[in-house]
């Protein structure tokens, strides 16, 4: 997933689950609630819970039925290293902010997923020594807030890195042997032909080390498709290439194949408007794949105008839509009828006050706050001239409307 679409305590207890179901049961220091399905685990959208302006969680939910959420990014720290962090700069270690949106989900009767990696960034595949010390580092993810599901998102640059993927892949094996139920999912990029010489090599390495995730996705956008045509084509052809890689049936493949796209206009320009999600939909369905999900929620909403004169935003399609559009089509993968009425409404926060307005000639270091845009901003680290908001991977974190 690109930015637009495109980041510790004491240890949990796992345990085995009753009711003839494996899953993960952490302490209650973590907030973890009982696991839900692997169907609403497969059907989580991907949400940014600290950048591309963040909706809240509980809306979501109200407004869709939505029980699931893929929180992304956990990456290796800007500065190098192999411990966690949300982008590159929040420590998972210290975090409290995506605590606290897992705390709202769950109280709701929901759960979330982490996905690591994306597009962009320093993934700790690529910093840590080897896949013990890579799997160590996801482990402080997984206990720190209870996880249940793990999605690993392998892209651009260790995607091209052998011994980074080879990391990321023997991690995951490891998490899968460490935590009996843990939901697994791998996530790269598609091509028309199902994907790339570099995806077919990580689909090796996971065969050549024995693992077997819950299912491989592949992400059929940005790579000169045109509508679900194009799409449900990459999918039958990555089935194949499954098939032909592990030498497994048609049936067992489509078992272990998902499904990632993007909402609206992609970062190419591409366009997958509500009745391309229900095609492939209908494909993912009448095939019984493990996974549908998409990039993002963050972009499940309206723009104004309705096409964002003609580009792609992070926080909204560039389609017409009403908001939480396609996250519906999530609810019905996970067999679960989305509401057919509006219902109340959560309440919208009163706006905070502006902090003092952004100078482009002032300096600031990091923890200041300016507003700029009727928003207030966060500077991670030292800047000067650098306008908030202007790059999604910038110094400036959004603190919200004010």
């Amino acid at each position: 997933m690109r930015p637009l679409r495109a980041c510790l305590g004491a240890a949990a207890a796992v345990t085995l689950a009753a009711a003839g179901t494996t899953a993960l049961v952490a302490n209650d220091a973590s907030g973890a609630t009982t696991a839900l399905s692997n169907r609403w685990y497969a059907a989580a959208p991907y949400l940014m819970p600290l950048d591309n302006n963040p909706p809240d969680a509980a809306a979501i939910m109200d407004a869709s039925g939505l029980k699931a959420f893929q929180l992304a990014f956990v990456l290796a720290p800007d500065g190098g290293g192999c411990s966690p962090t949300w982008g590159g700069t929040a420590a998972v270690s210290s975090d409290t902010a995506v605590q606290s949106v897992i705390n709202t989900i769950r109280a709701r009767g929901g759960d979330v997923s982490v996905s690591i990696g994306g597009y962009g960034g320093t993934k700790l595949g690529q910093t840590c020594a080897d896949a013990a010390s890579t799997a160590a580092a996801y482990q402080q993810v997984i206990t720190k807030y209870g996880l249940h599901a793990i999605d690993f998102d392998l892209e651009e640059p260790e995607y091209e890195n052998t011994a980074a993927i080879r990391n990321e892949i023997g991690a995951a094996k490891i998490l899968q042997q460490n935590n009996p139920g843990l939901y697994v999912s791998v996530t790269t990029p598609g091509t028309a032909d199902g994907t790339g010489w570099f995806g077919k090599q990580m689909l090796l390495e996971a065969k050549s080390e024995g693992f077997t995730p819950n299912n491989f996705s592949i992400m059929p956008f940005d790579g000169g498709f045109s509508g679900a045509a194009s799409q449900t084509s990459a999918l039958t052809d990555f089935n194949a290439i499954l098939q032909s890689t592990f030498g497994w049936d048609q049936a067992t493949a489509y078992a272990h194949e998902g499904f990632s796209g993007m909402n609206g206009r992609s970062d190419t320009g591409e366009y997958f408007t509500q009745a391309d999600f229900q095609t492939v939909l209908d494909y993912a369905t009448s095939h019984h794949m493990d996974r549908f999900t998409f990039w993002s929620l963050n972009r499940d909403r309206p723009c104004s105008p309705v096409d964002n004169n003609g580009t792609t935003s992070g926080t909204c399609s560039s389609v017409a839509q009403s908001a939480w559009d396609f996250a519906k089509y999530s609810v019905k993968f996970a067999g679960v009828t989305p509401p057919t009425t509006t219902p109340t409404p959560t309440p919208t926060p009163t706006p905070t006050s502006c902090r003092t307005a952004w100078s482009a000639t002032a300096v600031y270091t990091a923890g200041n706050e300016v507003s700029y845009n009727s928003h207030n901003w966060l500077a991670k680290w030292w800047t000067q001239n650098e306008v908030p908001g202007a790059s999604q991977w910038g110094p400036w974190q959004d603190e919200g409307a004010c």
